[in-house]
């Protein structure tokens, strides 16, 4: 089975590292790390609630390739959202990958 035909989206994905400054501390980065194709739903009630019982905000979850380069703590981008990967979860059969997300509202006008 393959999903390619579903994923009606592109985001980029950005990965925040910490490099040492040199002086003994570290320096935190936001870079990206390249696109994916993606299919962006919001979760269902029964998800919702199960984030919300373990104290998590799952406000969308983001369908990609199973062998996408996605990680908790990542952010994905693209058309004017930007979601914070809260989890990344398989099927048994490698057909897909799910980021379960909260998405990134902007502050201001």
């Amino acid at each position: 089975m393959d999903i390619t035909h579903l994923l009606n989206r592109e985001l980029e994905v950005w990965r925040t590292s910490r490099v040492p400054d040199g002086l003994g501390g570290w320096t935190t980065t936001t870079a990206p790390q390249g696109d994916v194709a993606a299919k962006v739903d919001q979760p269902s009630a029964t998800e919702r609630m199960l984030a919300a019982q373990a104290g998590s905000e799952h406000t969308h979850s983001v369908y990609v390739q199973p062998t996408a380069d996605v990680r908790r703590g990542d952010e994905l981008r693209g058309a004017g959202q930007a979601f914070r990967v809260l989890s990344v979860v398989e099927p048994s059969g490698p057909v897909y990958r799910k980021a379960e997300c909260q998405l990134i509202q902007k502050e201001g006008a």
